[in-house]
C-alpha cells in the first residue's frame, strides 16, 4: 500500500530540485477523514527534518582552497599513491602524503576506496566519522569518494555515511544527500 499511495502522492505534490524536496502545493483534502491533513503534515515533517539536517552542509562541486578550519576528505588507495582524481588534488593542494592511504594528513583526510567492495570501505568511513566527532572544531568536506576512479556510484557509497547525517561538522556531496534523503 505504501508504494501505491505514498510514492504517487510525493510525485504529484512535491518537486525535486538541487536541494532535495520542495513543496509544490498544499496537499488536497481527501474523502477519508483527516487523511489529507495527516499526509500533508507527515510529508512536511519529512521535508523539514531532512532539510534541517542537511542545511548548509553540502560539499561544493569543486574545491581548490579551504578555509582555516576545513578538511578535504577524499578517496584513496591503501598504498597512498595519490596520482589521480581527488587524491591528486589532496596531494598537490592539501597536504596528502604519498605512501599514506588512510586518515588525517595535512589539511586532508584519506578514506581508502580501491581495495574491494563497499564492505571493505565501511570500517574506514566509520573511523572517519568517529574522528570527525572527536574534532568538532573542524569542518570535513567529503568529496564523492569512490565515485570516480574506484568505479562506485553514489547509491553504493552514500549509505556508508548515514551516521554522518547527524554529525554537524561533516558535509556531504549533493549526490550523497539525494541518496540519503
Amino acid at each position: 500500500m505504501m508504494h501505491d499511495v505514498v510514492v504517487p502522492y510525493f510525485k504529484r505534490y512535491y518537486v525535486t530540485n538541487e536541494y532535495g524536496l520542495s513543496m509544490e502545493c498544499e496537499a488536497p483534502k481527501c474523502s477519508a477523514p483527516n487523511l489529507g491533513h495527516v499526509m500533508y503534515e507527515y510529508c512536511n515533517f519529512i521535508h523539514t527534518d531532512m532539510e534541517d539536517i542537511k542545511k548548509g552542509r553540502v560539499t561544493p562541486n569543486w574545491i581548490d582552497n579551504l578555509q582555516e578550519n576545513e578538511v578535504f576528505v577524499f578517496g584513496s588507495n591503501l598504498a597512498g599513491m595519490h596520482g589521480g582524481g581527488a587524491a591528486r588534488v589532496a596531494h598537490r593542494r592539501f597536504g596528502a602524503i604519498m605512501g599514506k592511504g588512510v586518515g588525517m594528513q595535512g589539511r586532508s583526510y584519506a578514506i581508502p576506496t580501491m581495495q574491494g567492495g563497499t564492505e571493505t570501505i565501511r570500517p574506514y568511513v566509520d573511523d572517519f566519522i568517529a574522528y570527525a566527532k572527536e574534532h568538532p572544531e573542524l569542518t570535513f568536506l567529503v568529496t564523492p569518494i569512490g565515485c570516480g576512479i574506484a568505479g562506485f556510484e553514489p547509491e553504493d557509497i552514500a549509505p556508508l555515511f548515514k551516521e554522518a547525517c547527524n554529525v554537524s561538522n561533516i558535509w556531504l556531496p549533493e549526490s550523497f544527500w539525494k541518496e540519503l534523503d
